[in-house]
């Protein structure tokens, strides 16, 4: 089995460090990844100035991956078209060290890659540990592992991928595997003005998270009761109800 594996942590990120070894037990693992953080990043692609690529190695156990300066996204696309001999069987986003719930997907630069590879009409799966403060990384790494070769003998629907969050909780204490849907993620942004040596004014965003008020189902939910979530996400965003509605505007000129 061929497993292309990236993140948005970069690529000296324990996240991925931790999966690489994982996966490196089931299959012939290729990493491309960022060479530094790109979170938040999304689905953007490096269009107006080169891509540099090299080779990056980690000596325990010896491992060689490609080193990207670019996006997730610009990983999977090179790794597809460009560096790989053959198309992978399955892309690996992560693991994330942080949550990638609700409409925080559309932000995230792990889930974004996982995007990439289904595009690629590549069984993908993107995997985020909920917690920004150091922690283990095995569970999830374990789990991780379990879904991609349960993805070897299932088929997901075209222009589909599943987003994983792992509570950050030892393996003998989550609660079970739930399939959700997206909650809602929201914040109380700030924007702290400044002022820069040079007297130019720049600002700073930061945030807190709101209470959502999530239901039962959600990812947020199962996360809270130390599931592991499992999302369905498909990238057609299409609003098929309201097609109809729009129709009646009478929108021709």
């Amino acid at each position: 089995m061929r497993i292309l594996l990236t993140n948005d942590d970069g690529i000296n990120a324990p996240g991925i460090q931790a999966l690489w070894r994982e996966l490196a037990a089931i299959g012939d693992v290729t990493v491309v990844a960022p060479d530094s953080e790109r979170s938040a990043t999304s689905q953007s692609i490096t269009v107006h100035h080169p891509i540099r690529v090299d080779q990056f190695c980690i000596e325990d156990p010896p491992l060689c991956a490609w080193r990207v300066g670019g996006t997730p996204t610009d990983c999977v696309k090179m790794a597809v078209e460009a560096l790989l001999p053959a198309k992978p069987d399955v892309v690996v986003s992560g693991i994330n060290q942080g949550a990638n719930m609700g409409t925080d997907v559309l932000y995230s630069g792990t889930v974004s890659a996982a995007i990439e590879g289904a595009l690629h009409g590549i069984p993908s799966i993107a995997v985020s540990l909920a917690t920004s403060k150091p922690a283990d990384f095995g569970p999830a790494a374990v789990f991780a592992r379990k879904l991609v070769l349960t993805l070897t003998e299932r088929t997901l629907p075209p222009d589909t991928l599943l987003n994983v969050n792992v509570p950050p909780l030892p393996a003998d204490s989550l609660t079970g595997v739930e399939v959700t849907r997206l909650g809602v993620i929201e914040y109380e942004n700030t924007f702290e003005r400044r002022q820069d040596p040079r007297g130019r004014i720049y600002y700073w965003m930061g945030g807190s998270l709101k209470d959502s008020g999530n239901e039962e189902g959600t990812d947020v939910m199962a996360l809270k009761k130390g599931k592991i979530s499992v999302t369905p996400i498909h990238f057609d965003l299409t609003n098929y109800g309201i097609i109809k509605l729009i129709e009646e505007w009478n929108l021709a000129t």
